[in-house]
């Protein structure tokens, strides 16, 4: 196969607003080095984190909600996600799902062809359960809003599924995220799950996913969603953010909340955990500063856990959920990666339900 020397792609030249995201026709097509794989992109899902990352919200000294546009208080050189500043310019998109058309030194020929998914984390190869050397795909390296993608051989997962190229670029991000917060909060049969912002990306993979392990689950979502996040399987769906969530609940007993809502509305979702409950976050869409009882935190011996780097199974589990269609994919809309700043503009928005996704 004989490929292009240039490529399409939409390159972020700096932290800030949507102007920094440059449509290019001409950007240099990357060559996989050893250990690596040339992927062909089919779609890329939009993420929090790709927005995040742009406009700096990761800063300490950001303390507003999220919202798609560049933050005053973030400059070049503050961190990212991980605490240390990324490089621009840089090509972010973290879902990409394509097809393998290229391999570096050290991989198997026989993967070209391939149709894969990211695995996000780059993990240190001589130590992999090493968090704190952990990168991201599209932070740390070059991700997929673009033709062409380099990812290591590693993260290249292959997909054996009748779903869309769209379809599966819903999954890397969200899901990862989710799977990886019900992990840390143990979640199993016995639990009740309250799910708040339950028509996101991540909060309808939370309801499939607890699902899945058999947990009741009580999805949050504005009436205006809850016919999509019905589709999900909840067993309950209430309003976004009830005046009264306690009674709202009525006799229901929470033993989980898995949020990447927190904003104003947090201390009520604290408020409804019972006895030895526990609550698990892996976002803060509605704002990061949030305010807290201790005597609820020790007094109901409550169990708190953060989830960022998630563990090494996650991702081929999913693969293998996904395989056997006890998930799906909530897809929203998809637009062409030219088009990527009216894209995110809907995302911040969050007037749909699931996932958006480019094509390239």
């Amino acid at each position: 196969m004989t490929l292009p020397d240039t490529m399409r792609a939409m390159v972020t030249m700096g932290h800030g607003g949507p102007e920094q995201m440059v449509w290019r026709t001409d950007w240099p097509r990357p060559d996989p080095g050893p250990g690596d794989v040339l992927v062909r992109v089919g779609a890329c899902g939009l993420n929090n984190t790709d927005i995040n990352t742009r406009t700096g919200w990761y800063s300490p000294a950001v303390v507003t909600a999220t919202s798609g546009s560049g933050h005053d208080a973030a400059g070049a050189e503050e961190p990212s996600w991980g605490g240390a500043p990324i490089a621009f310019p840089r090509i972010q998109g973290a879902d990409a799902c394509g097809c393998i058309v290229a391999v570096g030194d050290g991989v198997d020929p026989a993967r070209i062809g391939q149709r894969v998914i990211t695995d996000n984390w780059l993990r240190d190869p001589t130590d992999p359960s090493n968090k704190d050397a952990a990168g991201y795909f599209g932070s740390e390296c070059d991700g997929g809003f673009a033709e062409y993608t380099v990812m290591r051989a590693v993260n290249a997962l292959a997909v054996d599924s009748p779903l869309s190229d769209a379809e599966l670029a819903t999954f890397s991000c969200s899901y990862s995220a989710a799977e990886g917060m019900l992990c840390r909060a143990n979640v199993t049969a016995a639990d009740t799950v309250l799910v708040p912002g339950a028509s996101g990306g991540v909060g309808g993979a939370l309801v499939q996913l607890a699902k899945r392990r058999g947990a009741r689950v009580i999805a949050l979502a504005s009436d205006s969603k809850h016919a999509e996040v019905a589709q999900l399987g909840p067993d309950r769906i209430l309003s976004r953010a009830p005046d009264d969530l306690r009674g709202a609940l009525g006799s229901e007993k929470i033993s989980v909340v898995a949020d990447v809502v927190g904003g104003p509305y947090w201390p009520q979702l604290i408020d409804v955990l019972e006895r030895g409950g526990r609550y698990t976050c892996a976002g803060a869409i509605a704002g990061p500063l949030v305010t807290l009882d201790l005597r609820t935190l020790y007094l109901r011996d409550l169990t708190f856990t953060g989830s960022t780097v998630i563990d090494a199974q996650v991702m081929p589990n999913l693969i293998r959920y996904i395989e056997a269609g006890e998930i799906k994919p909530l897809l929203a809309a998809t637009y062409p990666l030219e088009q990527l700043h009216a894209a995110q503009a809907a995302f911040a928005e969050k007037r749909h339900a699931g996932n958006i996704v480019v094509i390239p």
